[in-house]
């Protein structure tokens, strides 16, 4: 149960949307039996449509995992597309080094190793998209860090952005998630609140925030 929309909802949803095949049909099943975060299938059939829309040629991923998210957007990119993604968990850099080897994108993926707020500050040029999913609590600090970076037109996407309901209702909160949820909710004010950003909530998966940059931060 995700608390974000009903069960029977989710669940015929996620019944009708084909499935995926190859290697990331194994990733799903790897990430399930290892309770490793990856995105949920209704988001990754958003995003889908988004990036067959949009075509970014660079994206900035912040939080790699298994490298799920950065080799399905390659896949339906055609691999026309540079990625730059980070992760610290040295398991998880291993399965993701692993993945992305073994899906051929060495020369396309490239994983920043070590804290986001370390690496991020280093990376270099413009990004048509950025996708955010990593921890809950610091999503307004990589903002901070990688939004200037991002081209005018180029989009946002949050995920996890609801994290189980918890910002939306006080009543499911759990006691030591307090301080998560109100980052949480302070980032998704800004988002909403901020003049050079177009933000739409979309309360799927765990929730995802779709920004669209309108002009330059000032």
């Amino acid at each position: 149960m995700s608390n974000i929309v009903n069960d029977a909802v989710e669940d015929y949803i996620r019944g009708t949307l084909a499935e995926n095949t190859g290697q990331i049909k194994d990733m799903e099943k790897y990430a399930k039996e290892n309770s490793v975060p990856i995105i949920h299938k209704e988001v990754s059939e958003l995003l889908r449509v988004i990036l067959n829309i949009h075509k970014p040629k660079r994206i900035l991923e912040v939080g790699c995992a298994i490298g799920y998210s950065s080799i399905f957007f390659s896949s339906v990119l055609k691999n026309d597309v540079e990625i730059i993604t980070t992760e610290r968990n040295p398991v998880m850099l291993k399965e993701a080094e692993k993945n992305i080897e073994k899906a051929g994108l060495s020369d396309k993926i490239n994983i920043l190793v070590g804290d986001a707020q370390e690496t991020l500050k280093d990376v270099d040029g413009k990004f048509d998209m950025i996708f955010i999913d990593a921890a809950k609590g610091q999503y307004k600090m990589f903002f901070d860090l990688v939004i200037d970076k991002l081209n005018v037109n180029g989009i946002v996407v949050s995920d996890n952005i609801l994290y189980k309901g918890m910002i939306a209702d006080d009543g499911l909160v759990v006691r030591r998630k307090r301080t998560i949820v109100k980052r949480m909710r302070d980032y998704l004010d800004y988002l909403c609140q901020a003049e050079y950003l177009d933000t739409s909530i979309i309360p799927i998966g765990d929730g995802v925030a779709i920004s669209y940059k309108n002009s330059d931060r000032k």
